[in-house]
């Protein structure tokens, strides 16, 4: 049985160790990625929920996101990070996660659900996870360093 709520601003700590297993190539120490979100991306309407097993101290799986306004898509909500660790998977913890952000979106009246995925053979398992959830592939992100 899982659990899913919102953590609250300190609580941010407990999403560290699954973004790292998403992320390992991360070069924030934990401090740093908690005053990134906190200071950062918080106050620009990013929160996070988590799916925990068990009780409130087993965090199995998390994600971040915000609703945006814009010209193109109207107000939609765009989940930035979902990620379900390693030991967890398979338990159905991404789709409770998924369900919750549905009706999220849909209570904060978004007119549609957006997320970006990175391409290569180490996600495809991402990729028919997000199509059996009905999504579509609805566009090219480009993307330039500098």
């Amino acid at each position: 049985m899982s659990i899913i709520r919102e953590l609250g601003i300190q609580e941010t700590y407990l999403v560290y160790p699954a973004l790292l297993e998403f992320l390992p190539h991360l070069d924030l120490s934990q401090e740093e990625f908690v005053r990134q979100v906190n200071n950062n991306l918080r106050p620009q309407g990013y929160r996070l929920i988590g799916s925990f097993e068990d009780s409130i101290d087993t965090l199995a799986a998390i994600a971040g996101f915000r609703t945006i306004d814009s010209l193109v898509f109207k107000h939609y909500f765009h989940l930035d990070v979902l990620v379900t660790r390693a030991a967890f998977r398979g338990r159905g913890h991404a789709a409770g996660l998924m369900q919750w952000l549905y009706d999220e979106a849909n209570r904060q009246g978004c007119t549609e659900f957006h997320l970006d995925s990175a391409v290569g053979p180490h996600r495809y398992d991402a990729h028919r996870f997000y199509l059996n959830q009905r999504m579509h592939i609805h566009a090219y992100h480009f993307v330039r360093d500098l």
